[in-house]
């Protein structure tokens, strides 16, 4: 079947068509009429897809990271500014990696015809270490979604899309299925390990996806997106990428004479890079946006004499010391600055007499009644709730992503659905989650686990002290699922019986389980003591 589709659009059909669950956005151009498109779709409609809009682009990310956490494949739109506002839990991601395949695709605009800069969002897919894809029409736009999710499960990590305003709003007649694929099933095969970044699990994760890279670039290379076009004038060699590769075909429309280089996955074939360069007197790079594979290119050149991380000399990853840097320059010794042996490691814990340890006993005793429930945890002290004995969290991303994940495996299908996150975590970026989740009722149940201080970071002050209730309410949440409880042994049936009544309701709720933070008490009791001493 042929349709007229504007880049956009065959982006949009094509992760229809791919079996998409959800598509999580807010609007910027050139991005905006994918969702669009999506809302519109009589398909979607009948499948049931979501495509709300979300608080902004780092809910977004969150939300889809939800779906993908049950195994369920999400799309994420955005412009390229927008990929600012969900830098953490993008660069995040690459860490964690998918379940369900997560395409997240941003919409460049070269010129701001509607922007504030000309940022180009390759240089995030580099920096992430995440693959990106740069379709050079609508055709290969429509095609790569279907490529994009099959490559992002068989990779586990998330795939950038990246178009350009000229892409996104130019029309072309593309080939789309007759038939769509179907959704993705529900599955358990996220690892709890794998998606709470712990420093421990978090350090794990850094050497594998590190070690990745070279699978990407080997991936990149064989990739038919990525292709060596011969030509008989070798005086000219020419690199060129996503729809610069049509304004190159556009100048011969009777062929190109020179060698063309065709570049729409990244990481850089570094490979067939090296082939132009041979073969070729001078290469001109053609691509949208910043000189990103130009300066690629001038590394690829062959320079025996520059010696550093690439080269093995320096380790991949990791802090440098004085021993490591001995070891480049041939001087080493014997290590200095090993860890001592004879300590013994002791793995962080919560204290004696912390609220948090009576939250996690209480929603622990009452997730036994389930089958499979799943919780979404944050940054803060109350992490520590994913280790023994409490082993009570499945994933920890970033700032403020337990609700918005929370809310993505719902949309996925998930129930129960629980996140849990601390009050300075809260008011620091999941404010805007419970918004996007109140405003579709979404069935979770959301425990602000508020200690009255920022605990982790050394007990400053935390800026909703006090005014939660409030919060909740002005976002929209109902008094009759707004909850406050003091996290205590004694009051254990009390707070069990109130998690088992808002689990069971399916919408929105909150609870708030109240206590000041152990270490925060005992410095505001020395210092009344010392006032009365006065």
């Amino acid at each position: 079947m042929k349709k007229l589709l504007l880049g956009d659009e065959a982006i949009a059909q094509g992760a229809i068509d791919a079996g998409l669950t959800g598509v999580y956005a807010y609007p910027g151009t050139p991005s905006t009429e994918i969702t669009e498109f999506i809302q519109l779709s009589p398909l979607a409609r009948q499948r049931g897809i979501h495509s709300r809009w979300c608080t902004n682009e780092k809910t977004a990310m969150e939300a889809a990271l939800g779906v993908s956490f049950m195994g369920k494949r999400a799309l994420v739109c955005m412009k390229h500014v927008g990929l600012n506002v969900c830098a953490d839990p993008f660069v995040n991601s690459g860490m964690t990696g998918v379940n369900g395949g997560v395409v997240v695709l941003v919409a460049d605009d070269p010129s701001m015809h509607s922007s504030q800069d000309e940022q180009d969002s390759r240089f995030y897919g580099k920096f992430a270490m995440i693959p990106t894809f740069e379709p050079s029409s609508q055709q290969e736009a429509y095609n790569m979604m279907d490529v994009a999710f099959d490559f992002s499960e068989q990779q586990r990590l998330p795939v950038l899309m990246r178009v350009t305003t000229r892409m996104a709003h130019s029309r072309a007649v593309v080939e789309v299925k007759d038939e769509a694929r179907p959704e993705n099933e529900l599955n358990y095969n996220a690892v709890a390990k794998d998606w709470v970044l712990l420093p421990a699990n978090a350090r794990r994760k850094n050497d594998l996806v590190t070690a990745q890279q070279a699978v990407l670039e080997e991936e990149a290379e064989k990739s038919d997106y990525n292709c060596f076009v011969n030509g008989a004038d070798k005086s000219l060699g020419i690199i060129a990428s996503g729809i610069a590769f049509n304004y190159v075909q556009e100048c011969f429309p009777e062929g190109c004479p020179y060698p063309v280089l065709k570049i729409s996955q990244y990481p850089l074939p570094k490979k067939q890079v090296r082939r132009m360069l041979n073969e070729c007197e001078r290469v001109l790079i053609v691509e949208e946006g910043q000189p990103f594979i130009e300066d690629i290119v001038r590394g690829v050149a062959e320079m025996p004499n520059v010696l550093g991380r690439l080269t093995g000399e320096l380790p991949r990853t990791g802090e440098l010391n004085p021993d490591v840097v001995k070891k480049a320059l041939g001087m080493y010794e014997g290590e200095v600055f090993a860890p001592c042996e004879d300590v013994a490691p002791r793995p962080p814990a919560l204290c004696m007499g912390c609220g948090h340890r009576d939250m996690y006993t209480a929603l622990n005793e009452v997730l036994k009644e389930y089958e499979n429930p799943r919780v979404f945890g944050d940054i803060g002290c109350y992490t520590l709730g994913f280790l023994p004995p409490y082993k009570a969290i499945h994933s920890c991303v970033d700032m403020g992503a337990s609700i918005t994940m929370a809310k993505g495996a719902a949309d996925a299908g998930q129930w129960p659905s629980v996140a849990v996150i601390g009050d300075s975590t809260f008011t620091h970026s999941g404010m805007t989650g419970l918004l996007d989740a109140i405003n579709e009722n979404a069935d979770i149940t959301v425990i602000i686990s508020d200690n009255l201080t920022t605990g982790m970071t050394g007990g400053q002050d935390s800026a909703g002290t006090n005014k939660f209730e409030a919060i909740c309410r002005g976002l929209g949440l109902s008094d009759e699922h707004l909850h406050v409880v003091v996290p205590l042994p004694k009051n254990m049936p009390e707070i069990t019986e109130i998690m088992r009544q808002e689990i069971n309701y399916h919408g929105t709720s909150v609870i708030i389980p109240r206590r000041e933070c152990i270490q925060t008490l005992q410095r505001h009791l020395k210092q009344k003591k010392a006032q009365e001493k006065k």
